[in-house]
C-alpha cells in the first residue's frame, strides 16, 4: 500500500508543477486581448473563452494538488484542538463518510459526462464555437486526481494511525 500512496502523489506532484506553467499562455492570451482591444479596437471573438478554459484546465488539474498540501479550505476549529490519535481519526471517518462518496461520485459522472460530449463531438455554443469535449476529458482527470489523492490520504492516515499505537 505504500507503493500506491507514494506513487499518486508522486503523479500529483508532477500534475500540479507542470500544470502551474498553465498561467503562462493564460497570461498571453489575456495581454494579447487587452492590446486588441484598447491599442487597435479589434476585440477577439476567441480570446475570453480561451482563458475560461486555460483556467478551467488549471483549475481542475490543480485540485489534487492542493488537497495533497492541504491548500483547500477548512474549518479545523475541532481538529484543531484534537491530539494527533483523535485529529487522525476524525479525518479518516470525514475522508470514508464526505470525501470518497462526493468525489467518487464527481468523478463517476464526470467521465459520464466528457464520454457524452465526446459521443456528440460538443462544441460550444458561441461564434468561436470551440470542440469543448477536451476540456470535459480535462475535467474528469482533475476528478479523477483529487479522488485517487483522497484514497492516498486515508492510506496514509491509517498508517498514521496504525503507528501511533
Amino acid at each position: 500500500m505504500a507503493f500506491f500512496d507514494r506513487a499518486i502523489d508522486a503523479l500529483n506532484e508532477k500534475v500540479g508543477f507542470y500544470t502551474a506553467y498553465l498561467v503562462l499562455p493564460l497570461i498571453g492570451v489575456v495581454s494579447y486581448e487587452v492590446l486588441m482591444r484598447y491599442a487597435f479596437n479589434a476585440p477577439t471573438s476567441w480570446a475570453f473563452e480561451m482563458t475560461t478554459f486555460i483556467y478551467g484546465i488549471h483549475f481542475m488539474l490543480a485540485l489534487a494538488f492542493a488537497h495533497k498540501h492541504d491548500g483547500h479550505v477548512a474549518i479545523d476549529v475541532f481538529e484543531a484542538r484534537l491530539a494527533k490519535k483523535p485529529r487522525t481519526i476524525l479525518r479518516i471517518l470525514s475522508n470514508l463518510i464526505l470525501f470518497i462518496p462526493t468525489v467518487g461520485m464527481l468523478a463517476i459522472w464526470s467521465v459520464i459526462y466528457a464520454a457524452t460530449s465526446w459521443q456528440g463531438w460538443e462544441n460550444a455554443s458561441s461564434s468561436w464555437a470551440p470542440a469543448i469535449y477536451p476540456y470535459k476529458t480535462i475535467m474528469a482527470i482533475g476528478f479523477i486526481l483529487l479522488f485517487l489523492q483522497g484514497l492516498a490520504k486515508l492510506i496514509q492516515d491509517f498508517r498514521a494511525l496504525r503507528s501511533d499505537d
